[in-house]
C-alpha cells in the first residue's frame, strides 16, 4: 500500500483489492464523525460512466482502538491533473474538445443520478498517461436528490475561484438578513467546468465573480458576456472559444445542460478547421511560462513495493497490515519548483474529502504510518458548518474554545474516554460545536434575461 496524499479530512493510498486483478484509490478518513464520505460513496454507486472511476467498495475500518472511521476504494488511475498535463503535453483545441467532451458526459451522467460535482476544476480531472483519456474525480463535496444537508453556511461545499456569479447574487439579495444556503444546480457544475477550460487554455482565472473584488463587475453589469478566451490566446480555435464562454455565460440558461454541451463540443471537435490541429501554446513553450499561470509541482512518486489491502465486497471489511509502516523514501516526493504554490493557491482553494492528492507533497519526515493517519487527533481545520470564532477570536457561548479556527466544547474525562465523537486536543477531549440547523430549502437564483 502507497500513501500518495493526505489533507485535512483524508488520506489516500494506492493500494490493491483482495483478489490482486484491480489496482485501487483507497480513501481512508481522518475523523469518524466525516458523513461525507457515505454521501461520495452513494452517488459514485449511481454512476456509470468511462469517465468516472468506479466505485468498488466503501465500509468502515476498525482500528485497535476508538471508533470506526469511514473508506473508499475506486479504480485507479494513473495520470496527471489537468493542468499538469497540460503544460507537459501542449495539447491542440480539438484535443480539448475532445477532453471536454469527455468531462461533459460526466457531469451528464451525474446529473442525471440526480447528483451534483460541487467541485468541478483541474485538480479535480486527471488525465491519464496511456491514453489521454480525462476522468472526473474526488465527489467529495457531491450532493444528490435526498442527501441531508450537512452544513449552515450560504454557500455549500465549493471552491470560490470556481463558484457562479448567480452563487453571488442569491446571497447579496439577502441585503444583510442571515441568507438562507445557496442551492446550486446543474449550471454551477458547467460554469465551474468553464473556468477550468479558460484556465486550461489561457493559463490563468477569468475575471473573479466574488462581489468584493472589483473585477468582478464584469459579471454583474446589464448586458455582461463572457470572457473570450480567444482573446487571451489567439491560439484557441474560434469553435472551442464559442464554446468556453458558452459555459461562463453570466446567465445560467444559456449553458444548457450537460448533454447539449457534451453534443455541441464533440461536433465542433469533428467539424474544426485546420486552426484546431495548432498547438495552443508556441513550441517550447508551456503554460507555465504565463505570467498568470498557477500550478502545483507535479507529484513523481518513486518505484517502490508496496503490500495489498484487502477489501471484501461493496461495503465490506477492510484488512489492513497490523503495524505496516511505509519504507524511508515511499512518499510523494515534489519535483524542484522555484515558484511552487501550496495545494491551497494551487487551485483556488480546496474543499473535498481527495482534495490535493496530486498536488500536496506527503514529507518523508513526516509521513505516517497506517495507524498514525487514522488518528483522533483535534483535525487542523474547523468541519464545514462548525461554528466558529468571530473577527475578536471569541465563540459564541462561553462553554466554548476557540481551536484552529472552529469553536469547541471541552469534555470534563479522560482522553482515554474520550467519546465516539470526541477529539483530543493537548491531552483533553473535545467536541464540535455546531450552531441550530437552518432550514435547507431555497428559492432559485435571480438569473437577468440573455441579451
Amino acid at each position: 500500500m502507497d500513501l500518495r496524499g493526505r489533507g485535512a479530512y483524508g488520506a489516500v493510498y494506492r493500494a490493491r483489492d483482495a483478489t490482486g486483478a484491480h489496482t485501487v484509490a483507497l480513501k481512508l478518513a481522518l475523523h469518524p464523525r466525516d458523513e461525507r464520505f457515505a454521501r461520495e460513496a452513494e452517488l459514485l454507486s449511481r454512476i456509470h460512466h468511462p469517465a468516472v472511476p468506479r466505485l468498488r467498495a466503501s465500509g468502515f475500518w476498525q482500528p485497535g482502538k476508538g471508533p470506526p472511521h469511514p473508506y473508499l476504494a475506486m479504480d485507479w488511475v494513473e495520470g496527471s491533473p489537468l493542468y499538469d498535463w497540460a503544460s507537459e503535453h501542449c495539447p491542440t483545441s480539438r484535443q480539448v474538445l475532445r477532453l471536454l467532451a469527455r468531462l461533459a458526459r460526466a457531469l451528464e451522467a451525474t446529473h442525471a443520478a440526480g447528483g451534483l460535482h460541487r467541485d468541478v476544476k483541474g485538480h479535480n480531472v486527471l488525465v491519464r498517461e496511456a491514453d489521454g483519456l480525462a476522468f472526473l474525480m474526488d465527489f467529495g463535496a457531491s450532493h444528490y436528490v435526498g442527501a441531508a444537508t450537512q452544513t449552515s453556511s450560504p454557500f455549500p461545499p465549493g471552491t470560490p475561484a470556481y463558484r457562479s456569479p448567480e452563487a453571488w447574487r442569491f446571497v447579496a439579495s439577502a441585503d444583510g438578513a442571515a441568507p438562507l444556503p445557496y442551492a446550486p444546480g446543474q449550471a454551477d457544475d458547467l460554469f465551474a467546468l468553464g473556468v477550468t477550460a479558460y484556465r486550461l487554455l489561457t493559463g490563468r482565472y477569468p475575471p473573479s465573480t466574488h462581489p468584493d473584488v472589483e473585477e468582478s463587475r464584469f459579471w454583474h453589469t446589464e448586458g455582461a458576456r463572457a470572457p473570450s478566451a480567444c482573446e487571451a490566446n489567439a491560439r484557441c480555435a474560434p469553435e472551442l472559444s464559442h464554446l468556453v464562454s458558452r459555459m461562463l455565460s453570466p446567465c445560467l440558461r444559456m449553458r444548457g445542460s450537460a448533454r447539449e454541451l457534451a453534443e455541441a463540443l464533440e461536433h465542433a471537435a469533428l467539424r474544426a478547421g485546420p486552426a484546431a490541429d495548432v498547438p495552443l501554446f508556441p513550441l517550447g513553450r508551456t503554460r507555465s511560462d504565463a505570467s498568470q499561470w498557477q500550478r502545483a509541482a507535479p507529484y513523481r512518486p518513486r518505484r517502490t513495493r508496496w503490500p495489498w489491502v484487502a477489501i471484501l465486497g461493496l461495503g465490506g471489511p477492510l484488512v489492513l497490515s497490523i503495524g505496516w509502516r511505509p519504507r524511508a523514501g515511499a512518499a510523494v516526493e515534489m519535483a524542484p519548483t522555484p515558484n511552487a504554490l501550496s495545494a491551497e493557491a494551487a487551485d483556488g482553494g480546496t474543499v473535498a474529502v481527495g482534495d490535493s492528492v496530486f498536488a500536496a507533497p506527503v514529507a518523508t519526515a513526516q509521513t505516517p504510518s497506517v495507524w498514525s493517519t487514522i488518528s483522533l487527533d483535534l483535525p487542523p481545520k474547523p468541519f464545514p458548518g462548525q461554528t466558529r470564532p468571530d473577527s475578536s477570536g471569541r465563540c459564541p457561548r462561553k462553554v466554548h474554545v476557540p481551536i484552529h479556527g472552529g469553536c469547541w466544547v471541552k469534555l470534563a474525562v479522560d482522553p482515554k474516554d474520550c467519546a465516539e465523537d470526541g477529539y483530543v486536543y493537548k491531552g483533553d477531549c473535545y467536541l464540535p460545536a455546531f450552531p441550530s440547523a437552518r432550514p435547507a430549502t431555497s428559492s432559485p437564483a435571480h438569473c437577468p434575461a440573455p441579451h
